[in-house]
């Protein structure tokens, strides 16, 4: 028998009269041997829960007709859904818990909060049509998340198969900030939202390949001149939030198929 056994807790006389289960975890230990974990990782799964609020506070503005405040919102869920996932790795604090309970946040402020935010701007306007492009990207994004978990540790990690949920966000609620702010109506704008929409749910369960950056080396020395860059960006993205956040994303979009394109061309030059 290699499994070690559960260390007893004085408390769980009084914990059995909670109406609320405590999380067990199974794992194994530095030496291979089966493991239980009681409880979660606090830290963590802080910012997860603010990345949860973020896309639910989104969702709350954009039904009252605070566009601009819901768009910024998904984006501050972006920074919060990224840096949940560095914390867990820095500190060691990785767990099956907070990659579900990460995956269900992701899916609050990257699929449904963008997908309201884009059908309350301009899509109610076209109706039934609206209601499905609308549900075209809740059900991309639901999809994408559910294959991401499935391929963990089994694909490059250089790459994502399929545009990212948050991107796909980025690209939705840039629309929506970046003109909204100008005072335009979404009204003058439904169908290109919509294909907009559409496209972005789209590209999140195809096969197309994005870089995912995540081989960027962050604790390396660098040049001098690599944090003035990183001022600079800093100060152009400041300047007009709005407008270079729909470009950034849209850039990034439009990569994908891009080198999809040029890739299939090379293949027929070989052939």
């Amino acid at each position: 028998m290699n499994e070690r056994p559960e260390e007893p807790n004085p408390a769980s006389d009084e914990e059995s009269l909670l109406p609320i289960d405590e999380h067990i975890e199974e794992g194994h230990d530095a030496e291979g041997r089966k493991v239980r974990h009681r409880g979660i990782y606090l830290l963590p799964n802080l910012f997860t829960t603010a990345n949860l609020f973020a896309g639910f506070y989104s969702v709350i503005n954009a039904m009252s007709g605070n566009f601009s405040v819901a768009a910024a919102a998904i984006f501050v869920a972006m920074v919060l859904d990224s840096l949940d996932g560095r914390v867990a790795r820095l500190t060691n604090t990785q767990s099956a818990f907070g990659a579900e309970y990460d995956s269900l946040s992701d899916m609050v402020a990257f699929g449904l909060a963008p997908a309201l935010l884009a059908f309350e701007w301009a899509l109610a306007d076209l109706r039934s049509v609206g209601l499905a492009v609308a549900f075209i990207y809740v059900a991309g994004a639901a999809l994408r998340l559910a294959r991401f978990n499935t391929q963990i540790g089994k694909v490059d990690k250089r790459y994502f198969i399929g545009l990212a949920s948050p991107a796909a966000a980025g690209v939705v609620a840039g629309t929506v900030w970046a003109f909204s702010d100008f005072g335009i109506k979404g009204s003058n704008m439904s169908f290109i939202v919509a294909l907009l929409v559409a496209a972005a749910g789209a590209l999140m369960v195809s096969n197309i390949k994005y870089h995912s950056f995540k081989d960027l080396d962050l604790k390396g020395r660098v040049p001098f001149v690599a944090i003035l860059v990183v001022v600079l960006a800093f100060a152009v993205v400041f300047s007009d939030p709005p407008r270079i956040l729909l470009l950034i994303f849209l850039a990034y979009a439009a990569s994908g198929p891009v080198q999809y394109l040029l890739q299939l061309r090379r293949r027929k030059q070989v052939e």
